[in-house]
């Protein structure tokens, strides 16, 4: 049965309501559940009071974690999400790899150098942010890689290969600066943080987070038919009348900078840019006008639930989120390498 068939002359129209419903549903599973669960009712009264100023008694102390705590780390949770799973798309439509991600090429731990560098060693003087930071670092990481992927005879998976390498440095690099740098209080921050760390998220960084996943999203869907294109090849880009160095400069920086956004803000969270689009495809397949939109949204919806489970896995203590990624996304990381192996 198709589509069409399901859901009626306007498919797309119903596909995204039940979208921005089930995007509308996790983040107030994302407000209400937690190391102390809120009713639904106070957090409906917190949101009334908030936007329509209704004046409903609300215990100030619960209005607080709604407002002040819970959403903004849920919004940062789906903003996230969002951009590390276009991330994911993006890359893997440019290099032609089923196993390109932010984090296995490197670009997440490059971003984590960069912000600890800007954090620990002061690097820019007070002139430069941790997104700021964070940017420069990806780009580096990025640049070098495919310097090491073209030195090794370039391919696919040997950008892979590169990637892992330079992944394993960028990683050594900030262990190195922060053994050399930091006290040990602030060592266990960081080290906390670098695993994926929603806890300290508030409204500035929604500020901050939210664009640069819109723009993420605006960017690709502007581009589905040149990635669509990329997916046979540059060449055949070329031939499809592609003006294919600009684009992949535009791409990759997008890339480049939501995956540095996220990690300032979060820490370095793995696999939801590899698992995600995978997971998307089998329902909505490669094409991707459907894969973009649906991919931000999984995404979004992915790291929510897994801010979810990182609340309430252990009483009384929060997991790290990347902790949570990696229990679901190294699975996910062997399912696709079989599948691609047993391929033709």
């Amino acid at each position: 049965m198709t589509v069409a068939a399901t859901f009626g002359p306007r498919p797309a129209l119903w596909l995204g309501l039940l979208g921005a419903a089930a995007l509308g549903l996790a983040i107030l599973a994302g407000v209400v559940i937690g190391e102390t669960p809120l009713p639904l009712p106070t957090v409906a009264a917190t949101f009334a009071n908030r936007i329509w100023g209704a004046g409903l008694a609300v215990d100030p102390i619960e209005a607080g974690i709604v407002w002040n705590y819970r959403l903004p780390r849920t919004l940062v949770a789906a903003a996230c999400g969002a951009g590390l799973a276009l991330s994911g798309v993006v890359l893997q439509s440019l290099v032609r790899n089923a196993l390109a991600d932010p984090y296995l090429l490197g670009v997440s731990a490059g971003a984590s150098t960069g912000a600890v560098a800007v954090a620990i060693l002061g690097v820019g003087g007070g002139l430069v942010g941790l997104s700021a930071g964070a940017f420069g670092g990806a780009l580096l990481a990025f640049a070098l890689v495919a310097l090491l992927a073209r030195a090794a005879g370039g391919g696919s998976a040997t950008l892979v290969l590169a990637g892992i390498a330079g992944s394993q440095l960028f990683n050594a690099l900030t262990s190195f600066f922060i053994a050399r740098s930091a006290s040990a209080e602030q060592a266990r921050g960081i080290m906390f943080w670098l695993l994926g760390n929603l806890s300290g998220v508030r409204w500035p960084d929604v500020t901050l987070a939210l664009p640069a996943a819109l723009a993420g999203l605006l960017l690709c869907l502007w581009h589905i038919r040149a990635m669509d294109a990329f997916s046979f090849g540059t060449q055949s880009a070329k031939a499809l009348g592609v003006p294919v160095r600009r684009v992949q400069a535009v791409l990759i920086g997008i890339t480049t900078l939501m995956t540095a956004v996220m990690v300032s803000l979060v820490g370095s969270i793995g696999f939801v840019g590899l698992v995600v689009p995978h997971a998307v495809r089998l329902v909505a397949g490669p094409r991707h006008g459907a894969l973009v939109p649906w991919a931000a949204l999984a995404g979004a919806i992915f790291l929510i639930a897994a801010d979810v489970v990182s609340r309430v896995l252990i009483a009384g203590q929060v997991v790290p989120i990347g902790v949570v990624t990696a229990l679901v996304g190294a699975p996910g990381f062997a399912l696709i390498l079989i599948r691609n192996r047993r391929r033709p």
